[in-house]
């Protein structure tokens, strides 16, 4: 039987984008919020830290997965709103689903839990939350995705958590309010740090089809049994025996790891090698006689070189056979390859250099409103001298009550390294982005645009 949805938080901005995926594709679904933007799939109206109105809203649909994306923006000076919804609401929403049986939960965590103001460079799920979490809200997201991890199994519920990172497109109100301010106050000329720093920008299409992935996939049993059912299938077997003698991984776990996967090049396009069967016709006088051949070989047929490509690993890859093991010893309950009980970083695969894509955002801006922009140089300004200008803003910002444009926290985001790996996602959830860069700045400028002509904006320009 196909599932009936709950999406706590529909309403957003993210949660939008996820009930209409499950609308396009035919599903049964419900929104669960505190404000109606829609009127397309059936609503219920409640607060996400109460248990019985969520349990209500969980038995008049009939739910048996929850899609729970409810959070406040990130840019909130409100550490109290923040536990409430993201701890506080996510603990009733496991308790209510326990109660009402619900089967299924995907959570929406973020890639900022694993975020401590330092370099994060290609990392893995591996990487726990820090010891001082750099904010509330990702404090408060760490809080929340930990609950659900801990509520697999709980009952009859199955959960997983996304980390996505630097959610953008159509329907989006902060990182676009954000790019747009700057655009119309022309200080898009202005840079901190030297932009070498790489970081992960997703397009926010890519993250609702991780989470139907992850809602699809959650049943599905693991490649390989829990190393604690050989404890209990052994007589006599002990930890330490396991410890000293791990069973080796299955064919299906080796094959799941050693498949190559295809390049990730919706943003920067195939780059196809020229063979003596497949390729350009290049100058001539006159054309080979299997010229259409040749052209028809090079453009149309499909570029699966990568197949024949081996996927080499070191024992401190993620996935090598040695970290798998390590992981599966570490929880002997919990199988590293399954979905259930675990987290996956979400993003587009592309990270570019931080600045490249607001700079995207503004050219595409360019072409909205003509002329608005004078040429000029880049005024870039070092990270230490953002620090102290940041620092100063924020004493006149605490003197006035006005909240700065510049803070400590944006000056430290815009400039480290921040980007993820998401083979796990790929090989163990079927994730592969389906909007690149380029043309997910496309359609966010023509959503934003056509806001502005119907004057939905709160900004004028």
């Amino acid at each position: 039987m196909k599932d009936v949805y709950l999406v706590i938080g529909g309403s957003g901005f993210l949660g939008r984008h996820i009930v209409q995926q499950l609308v396009d594709r035919g599903d049964n679904v419900s929104v669960f919020d505190i404000v109606q933007r829609n009127d397309d799939v059936p609503f219920y109206s409640g607060d996400i830290s109460d248990q019985e109105q969520v349990a209500t809203a969980l038995r008049r649909s009939g739910t048996t997965c929850i899609i729970h994306t409810a959070s406040p923006p990130a840019a909130l000076n409100d550490p109290a709103l923040y536990w409430k919804v993201n701890v506080d609401g996510t603990k009733a929403v496991i308790a209510a689903a326990v109660e009402c049986n619900v089967r299924k939960l995907v959570y929406t965590s973020s890639a900022g839990v694993a975020f401590n103001g330092a370099d994060l460079t290609d990392i893995d799920e591996r990487l726990p939350p820090p010891e001082q979490p750099m904010d509330a809200y990702n404090e408060s997201k760490a809080k929340g995705e930990e609950a659900v991890i801990e509520a697999n199994g709980k009952g009859n519920l199955l959960t997983v958590a996304l980390r996505p990172a630097g959610i953008f497109g159509p329907g989006d109100r902060q990182v676009m309010a954000g790019l747009y301010r700057v655009f119309q106050d022309n200080k898009t000329h202005f840079q901190i740090g030297d932009n070498t720093n790489m970081f992960d920008w997703t397009y926010v299409g890519n993250v609702a089809y991780a989470h139907l992935l992850a809602a699809d996939k959650l049943e599905v049993p693991s490649l390989a049994p829990p190393l604690s059912t050989v404890l209990t299938e052994k007589e006599g077997q002990t930890e330490d025996d396991l410890i000293m003698s791990p069973p080796s991984l299955t064919p299906t776990e080796l094959s799941t790891i050693s498949t190559a996967l295809p390049p990730l090049d919706l943003t920067t396009g195939k780059h196809r090698i020229p063979t003596s069967e497949s390729r350009p016709l290049g100058p001539y006088i006159e054309p080979p006689p299997n010229a259409s051949t040749l052209l028809a070989n090079f453009e149309k047929q499909p570029d699966n070189s990568y197949l024949s490509r081996p996927v080499v690993r070191t024992r401190f890859d993620p996935l090598s056979e040695n970290s798998l093991m390590r992981q599966k010893l570490t929880n002997m309950d919990k199988h590293p390859l399954q979905v259930a009980g675990n987290v996956f970083y979400i993003t587009n695969g592309e990270p570019c250099y931080f600045w490249d894509l607001p700079r995207l955002v503004w050219k595409e801006l360019d072409q909205v409103f003509p002329g608005h922009r004078k040429p000029r140089g880049y005024l870039v300004m070092p990270r230490s001298v953002g620090l102290a200008v940041a620092y100063l803003l924020e004493l006149v910002g605490w003197v006035t009550g006005k909240e700065p444009i510049l803070t400590k926290f944006r000056v430290t985001y815009s400039c480290v390294d921040r980007w993820h790996n998401i083979e796990k996602a790929r090989r163990v959830l079927g994730y592969e982005p389906q909007v690149g860069l380029e043309e997910g700045v496309r359609r966010m400028i023509d959503w934003w645009k056509g806001e502005f002509v119907e004057g939905r904006h709160t900004i004028t320009h």
